[in-house]
Order: structure tokens, then C-alpha cells, then sequence
């Protein structure tokens, strides 16, 4: 077991009892679940942080909508500064803030409806009243029996033509209080390695693998990890896997051998991050790394470019996730290979030293016949 903070080993007794009481209660039924009228994809973790979960849900949105379904996403909105449930607006001003990195990351990317919100249900909810009318989530809650009739009516003619709706509830495996019709979970060899919270960043015991419906692991980790993994699982499931490369822009010239750029991150395992690029060939100046799901300062990009010209740095590279937060893009652009940035003041002082280099991390699934079909069966 690996410890990141150490200070926290004698407080994971008292987390380890605090999720085992949670689950207990689950399972004798007494903590509330309520249901959507369209099925719900859950897509979650045992980590923290790290495992890959937006990437998953963009790739799943994408397949999902060249199989010809309707989907939308669910989301927490993690360090978001708007409150109850909104839609994604890309337009907003400070889009990543309003509603927070990830959900504006996942608009962008599917171009699919993104709805935030701490409680998913009353984001699923409003979702459903927008596409059956435009109803928001408060009004939504004031149906009465012929509207819910007209949604039950709704999907089972959507599943009728084949064309079905369906949620996507990002980061939902410990989100409980909202039924789902199948439960993903991604699960990483270092979850194997790692610690409970908050001595590691696991959130529950790996035995909690036992309720997932499908189980996804990395194609270049499947070998060392699947046994461990299927001891875990229940009868019945499933084990998907997914392959991870980044996409690199053409504009920043290939990043030739006389680009020396500057990496720096706000996500939860940075150095896997600068591990990938220095396996791409990359000699990078310095890499400077912040909290997950930080909020970018004029302070930060001065800390940035102070170091960035102390080591000869010649440009950034950045994830996409940092990219939305250090400028609205330009509306109608592709993010990753195509990212074009608007004027802001963090973008600009970063340009003043060189050009920013925007790296996509494209997720795709090995066998996607089998993912669609493991999906279909439990959403029907």
C-alpha cells in the first residue's frame, strides 16, 4: 500500500468505518434512490482523481450518438462558481468557472447537452423537461401525471426506432442517490498500490468493484491487471478496455527538436501527464503542477513565465482541461489538434513568452461492436 500522505494513516480507520456504514445502509435500502425517466450511464472510479473518467464519458458520448442515441451529461460541476442546475453555455463568460473545467471540457468536445448541478437528479430532471419543452429544473418538479405519462410514452417510442434516450452521469459510482441502468467503472493499476483516502486517493475499498456492471481498464495494463480485477467482480460482468494517446496541433510546428516548452498542469496525477510527454520525446524545460481542478490567477501565469524564462523555456504545453480555464476559445473551433484561444489576460501573458500548446487526450474503445453491445443489453 502506498501512502501519499502519511499524515493521514490514522484517520483511514475512521474513513474505511464511515464507508463501510454508508454501504450497509445502501444495502438494507435506506438510503433514497430515485429514478429518471431515461436510463443512466454511470461512469465513475475508485480514485479520486486520475483514473481517466472525462475522457471515458466523451468517448461514450461520441459512440453513443453514431449508434443513433440521444445523450446528455450529468454532472457535479466540481469547484464551479454557479450554483443549482445549469446547462453548459460555451458562450458564458468564464465558462470554466461558472460551471466548472471538466463539464465545459465535455460540451466542447461532443457538442452534447452538459447539465450541472449538485443534485444529478434534479440535473437529469431539468434535462428531460428541456428536451420535452424547455422546462427548467424547478418547473420540473411541478409535473403532473400527464407530462410524466408523455416521458414514459417518449422512451418507449425512442426505444421502439432504436434511437433511445439516455443520461451519462459523470464521476456517478459513489452518487447513489440516482438509480442507474449500468454502473462503469474505470479502475487503474495504481488504484491497486494506493492507500484510502486520506492517506491514498481511493474512495472505497477495492471490493467495492463486486457492484460495477462493467469494469474498464487500460489496454497497456490490462495484462497485469484483469485477474486481479475479475476476483473482484460479480457474475455477469463485463471487462471493456480503452487505449490513450495525445493528439498534438499542427500549428505549433510538430514541437521540432528547438522548441524547448514548459509543462504545467491543475489535474489530479500530474506527473502521469509529464511522464506521457517525456515517452513522446520531449525535453521539457521545468513542469510546474497545481490541485486538481485549480483556478488559474494572474499571480499563477507570473509564476509561470518567471520560471519558464529562468529555464530557457521557448513555449507551454497544457492539457485541455487547463486550456479552458486560461481562455473562452473561439466559438466554433475544435478543441485538442484545432484549439484557437480568445483574448484574456492569462492567455496573453503566457503568449508574451511563447506560444501555448494545447495536447488532447483522445480515448478510444478497443472493441466498440462489444461496448455497444454489453449496453444495449441493460439499457432495453
Amino acid at each position: 500500500m502506498r501512502a501519499r500522505r502519511w499524515w493521514g494513516l490514522p484517520l483511514v480507520p475512521i474513513y474505511a468505518a464511515g464507508v463501510g456504514a454508508r454501504d450497509w445502509l445502501r444495502r438494507k435500502g435506506w438510503v433514497r434512490v430515485r429514478r429518471l425517466q431515461w436510463p443512466v450511464i454511470s461512469v465513475g472510479s475508485l480514485s479520486a482523481g486520475g483514473a481517466g473518467k472525462t475522457p471515458v464519458v466523451i468517448a461514450l458520448a461520441e459512440l453513443l450518438r453514431r449508434q443513433g442515441w440521444a445523450v446528455d451529461v450529468l454532472s457535479r460541476g466540481y469547484g464551479r462558481t454557479g450554483v443549482g442546475v445549469e446547462r453548459v453555455d460555451l458562450g458564458a463568460a468564464d465558462a470554466a468557472q461558472r460551471f466548472g473545467d471538466e463539464p465545459v471540457l465535455i460540451a466542447q468536445r461532443t457538442g452534447v447537452a452538459v447539465w450541472v448541478g449538485t443534485d444529478r437528479y434534479a440535473a437529469g430532471a431539468a434535462a428531460e423537461g428541456a428536451a420535452l419543452g424547455g422546462r427548467e429544473a424547478d418547473s420540473f418538479a411541478a409535473l403532473r401525471n400527464d407530462k410524466q405519462e408523455l416521458l414514459r410514452n417518449d422512451r418507449q417510442e425512442s426505444m421502439r426506432s432504436g434511437k433511445g434516450r439516455v443520461h451519462l452521469l459523470d464521476d456517478g459510482f459513489q452518487h447513489w442517490g440516482l438509480a442507474r441502468a449500468v454502473d462503469v467503472v474505470l479502475v487503474t493499476e495504481e488504484d491497486f498500490d494506493d492507500a484510502l483516502l486520506p492517506a491514498g486517493n481511493r474512495r472505497e475499498p477495492l471490493e467495492a468493484l463486486g457492484r460495477a456492471d462493467v469494469v474498464v481498464l487500460r489496454e497497456d495494463e490490462r495484462e497485469r491487471v484483469e485477474a486481479r480485477v475479475r476476483h473482484l467482480m460479480r457474475e455477469g460482468a463485463e471487462v471493456w478496455s480503452v487505449q490513450r494517446e495525445l493528439r498534438f496541433p499542427d500549428s505549433f510546428g510538430g514541437l521540432e527538436a528547438r522548441v524547448k516548452p514548459m509543462a504545467f498542469c491543475a489535474i489530479a496525477r500530474p506527473r502521469g501527464f509529464y511522464a506521457i510527454l517525456a515517452a513522446a520525446g520531449f525535453d521539457l524545460a521545468a513542469t510546474v503542477d497545481f490541485v486538481d481542478h485549480h483556478a488559474y490567477t494572474l499571480a499563477d501565469m507570473e509564476r509561470i513565465t518567471t520560471i519558464a524564462k529562468e529555464n530557457g523555456a521557448t513555449g507551454f504545453i497544457v492539457t485541455e482541461k487547463d486550456a479552458v480555464k486560461l481562455a473562452d476559445p473561439v466559438a466554433g473551433t475544435e478543441t485538442g489538434a484545432a484549439f484557437q484561444f480568445a483574448s484574456g489576460a492569462l492567455i496573453e501573458r503566457l503568449q508574451a513568452v511563447g506560444p501555448v500548446c494545447v495536447v488532447a487526450l483522445e480515448t478510444r474503445f478497443v472493441n466498440e461492436v462489444d461496448v455497444m453491445r454489453g449496453l444495449e443489453v441493460r439499457l432495453r
